[in-house]
C-alpha cells in the first residue's frame, strides 16, 4: 500500500474519532441535554445549529467521508473498512483522556483484539 494511500484512511478514521469527541462534548451541553430530556424538539434543533462543538464535529464528519471516497477509489473495500476499527481504539482513549471514560479490562482487550485484526488484514494484501 502507497503511503499516501494509508495517510488518506488514517486521516478519515482520525476525522471521525476527532468528530464523535466534538460531538459528545457539545450533546453533554446543559441546553442540549434538557431539551433531548424535554422532548422539545424545536429547541433541540436551535440548540443543535448553535452549538459550535456539534457543528465542527459534523463538519468533520463530512470532510472524513470526503477523504473516505478517495479511499475507496484507490483500494479494495475488504482491504479498506477493517481500518475503521481503529476508530475504536482511538475514540476508547479520547473517551478516557479527554472524558473521563472508564477502561475496564474488557473493553482494553477487546479494542486491542479488534487492533489485532486490523493489523492481519493490512498484511495480507
Amino acid at each position: 500500500m502507497r503511503l499516501d494511500t494509508l495517510l488518506l484512511i488514517l486521516g478519515s478514521v482520525l476525522m471521525a474519532t476527532t468528530a464523535q469527541l466534538l460531538l459528545k462534548i457539545g450533546m453533554s451541553d446543559a441546553g442540549v441535554r434538557a431539551a433531548v430530556e424535554g422532548r422539545q424538539w424545536g429547541s433541540l434543533a436551535t440548540q443543535l445549529i448553535v452549538n459550535h462543538w456539534v457543528v465542527v464535529g459534523l463538519s468533520l464528519y463530512v470532510l472524513g467521508a470526503l477523504l473516505w471516497l478517495l479511499v475507496l477509489a484507490k483500494v479494495e473495500l475488504s482491504f479498506a473498512y477493517p481500518f475503521v476499527g481503529l476508530g475504536f481504539v482511538v475514540t476508547m482513549l479520547l473517551g478516557w483522556g479527554f472524558m473521563g471514560d472508564t477502561l475496564g479490562v474488557q473493553r482494553v482487550v477487546g479494542t486491542l483484539l479488534i487492533t489485532l485484526g486490523v493489523v492481519l488484514v493490512a498484511r495480507g494484501g
